[in-house]
């Protein structure tokens, strides 16, 4: 997608409980940032309650040259939920726990730094995925993992030393699944650990799940991790956040554009879906939506190239 010369009318997407910031004053930053470079913001707040619709009712009958989701992980894929298969960009305000896709964009997680993307940017064109009939803009899950972001769902504290201690409480007495898996390239079946399906690289956690995963290269990642000794896990661990997911005996990677996912016995599945938990039927169908989603991206820059003047 080649970029417009000026984003002037923007939307910017809000959820009221995501992150620790007054959402008035983060309003009245964002509009006074956008004042100051010729920008119009808009705002629209989400309520969980029918949001997808209503956004998409918006989108209708107002014109915007980009939208923006300020939130977190939840907020960036409705917003992207009901840009996809357009032409605006979406564009990432992060102020949640994780913050992974902006992550993995390289997006600044400061929101000044962020709302630079208002005027200095590049547009990626990404793929999604459909996960379970489920829209994914980034990365969604069945085993550990899941049953980890549900418990830290239901909980009242947010933050990775919450994560931490749930994923610590949790691991002592959890089972794998069994699995069966058939890509368009291949088949497997087994026990593992935990299961992901991957768009992208990288957990808010900054756990590196998919080292070689490419948001634009028109296929995903199972990565598994299979069942393993309580002896092997700080390895598994230390190569998770070091990038080194292939280095170990007990991790796979299957790469494909299409696949499904059984889980023998089982007629419904806990799942993870861009942070979301929720139940899935079996088997699970994953599918790519190549190229379905434009994003704007900080605008890649060489160690001499002058800083850029505002358009």
């Amino acid at each position: 997608m080649s970029a417009p010369v000026q984003l002037r009318n923007l939307l910017f997407v809000l959820n009221p409980i995501s992150g620790d910031i007054d959402k008035a004053q983060l309003e009245g930053t964002i509009r006074s940032y956008c004042q100051e470079r010729g920008r119009n913001a808009a705002f629209f707040h989400t309520t969980g309650e029918d949001d997808l619709a209503r956004l998409q009712e918006h989108l209708q009958q107002v014109a915007y040259d980009a939208v923006f989701a300020a939130g977190g992980d939840g907020t960036v894929s409705l917003v992207a939920e009901s840009l996809v298969n357009g032409s605006l960009p979406l564009g990432i305000i992060p102020l949640g726990s994780g913050n992974g896709l902006s992550k993995d964009l390289g997006i600044p997680q400061q929101v000044e730094e962020a709302l630079r993307l208002t005027w200095d940017f590049e547009v990626l064109t990404m793929d999604t995925i459909r996960v379970g009939g489920k829209f994914s803009a980034h990365l969604a899950d069945l085993g550990f993992n899941a049953l980890v972001v549900e418990r830290f769902d239901q909980g009242d504290v947010r933050g990775p030393g919450a994560y931490i201690r749930i994923a610590t409480q949790e691991y002592i007495n959890y089972e794998p699944e069994q699995y069966h898996i058939k890509t368009d390239l291949e088949e497997w079946e087994g026990p593992a650990f935990m299961l992901t399906i991957a768009n992208a690289n990288t957990f808010g956690s900054n756990v590196v799940i998919n080292p070689e995963g490419e948001l634009d290269d028109g296929q995903f990642e199972i990565c598994l991790i299979n069942p393993f000794p309580n002896a092997a896990a700080p390895g598994i661990l230390y190569n998770l956040y070091t990038s080194g997911f292939d280095s170990s005996e007990y991790t796979r990677r299957l790469c494909c554009s299409r696949a499904t996912i059984t889980v023998p016995g089982k007629n419904r599945v806990l799942a993870q879906v861009d942070g979301e938990p929720l139940y899935l039927p079996t088997p699970v169908e994953v599918e790519i939506l190549p190229q379905s989603l434009h994003v704007l991206t900080p605008k890649k820059q060489s160690p001499d190239a002058a800083a850029p003047g505002e358009q």
